[in-house]
């Protein structure tokens, strides 16, 4: 059994940090010392400009060019489309053609799982491998959820993205029952928060009081800033644009809480065996 671990940064909501939290959590897991992937599997190809890529469509291999050599049994070189960060993660890139390749899927036998079987060859080089998934609930977003162990789903602390989380739940419940039994939520991370209004105490007190009974709601909050907001531009991330900031630390403690958990999950499976 593979002791990778494949997690989904999941919204169908757009605006909530998906990219931001795939990036940061993504090299604070390489700054522990771990070997970390991250997949962009968004057409719009957020984390690949977050990342310095910032013309994807020039890119020569992505994401969608190495499912399509999976729908077609076309076998490629090891590490192809793989680019390689300077802060130590590797990433495999998104740009608009992955929107074409999600209706092309529709027609193509067990679409659902074709980027798992695009991750296999190389899942056992890398201790986590990020998934960076697109707003909508479409056959991209089936296919990230298929290929993951967990998930991990940021959430503003916004009336409409409070009441969104039940269709998201019940398409991963769906997913869980009916393609990856293994399927679970990692946690529910509330970003881009603000301490001072009472709005955001409130909508945060109810998605802890309706959601944490059953899934876990990590106790890390991501602060809103300017400063984070700025890294989509910057081509790398928090940790080097602003180190002693909120943001930073708050992605920090986020990391440290996403090893412990996993730690303490391994440790109950081995008392289970």
């Amino acid at each position: 059994m593979s002791r990778t671990k494949i997690m989904a940064c999941i919204n169908q909501k757009g605006g909530t940090g998906k990219s931001t939290t795939c990036e940061n959590l993504g090299i604070g897991l390489a700054n522990e010392g771990k070997k970390v992937l991250l997949v962009d599997m968004d057409p719009q190809a957020s984390l690949t400009i977050a990342l310095g890529w910032q013309r994807p469509d020039d890119l020569e291999t992505t994401i969608s060019d190495l499912m399509i050599h999976t729908v077609r049994e076309d076998p490629l070189p090891y590490g192809a489309g793989i680019l390689h960060h300077g802060e130590g993660v590797d990433l495999i890139p998104a740009n608009i053609s992955l929107a074409g390749l999600e209706v092309s899927l529709v027609n193509v036998m067990s679409r659902e799982s074709v980027l798992k079987e695009t991750l296999s060859g190389i899942r056992d080089s890398y201790d986590y491998i990020l998934l960076d998934g697109m707003p909508s609930l479409g056959m991209l977003t089936i296919n990230t959820l298929a290929a993951s162990d967990s998930i991990v789903i940021p959430v503003q602390p916004q009336y409409l993205s409070a009441k969104g989380l039940e269709q998201l739940l019940q398409t991963v419940h769906r997913v869980k029952r009916q393609i990856n039994p293994g399927l679970k939520i990692d946690g529910i991370l509330l970003t881009m928060t603000d301490s001072r209004t009472n709005y955001t105490k409130e909508i945060t007190g109810l998605i802890r009081e309706q959601y944490g009974r059953k899934i876990r709601v990590y106790d890390t909050e991501i602060p809103r800033s300017v400063r984070a907001a700025e890294i989509s531009a910057e081509g790398k991330s928090i940790y080097l644009h602003d180190p002693k900031g909120k943001v930073a630390d708050a992605y920090k403690r986020l990391t440290k809480e996403v090893l412990n958990n996993e730690a303490r999950n391994r440790q109950r499976a081995a008392e289970c065996l």
